[in-house]
């Protein structure tokens, strides 16, 4: 489990690392299973896309870190989820991931 800064900067480094230039090329959302979220949802190439998750302390902070890049840009929207919401994920969106 993570604490919600270090989410948020294991994103954005890792964002920074895969060549991310703008917040609005990422899409961050929120999940009890994130990688069904990740490759079955949104279609993200296991091999091939850039993409990260965290479990977070609790649902809470995982909202929170879903909020602040939210604000920052991010594709991605609130309200989801549940009390067992506690993981972040984020991805690099391209042509074939949803969106």
């Amino acid at each position: 489990m993570y604490s919600k800064e270090q989410i948020i900067k294991d994103i954005t480094n890792y964002m920074d690392n895969k060549g991310v230039q703008y917040w609005h090329e990422v899409y961050v959302g929120i999940s009890k299973n994130p990688a069904d979220r990740l490759f079955n949802g949104h279609g993200v190439q296991k091999d091939h896309d850039p993409w990260i998750y965290r479990r977070a302390f609790s649902s809470s902070a995982a909202r929170d870190v879903e909020s602040h890049f939210i604000n920052l840009g991010t594709d991605g929207g609130t309200g989801g989820g549940d009390e067992t919401t506690i993981y972040v994920y984020a991805y690099k969106k391209a042509a074939h991931t949803n969106p």
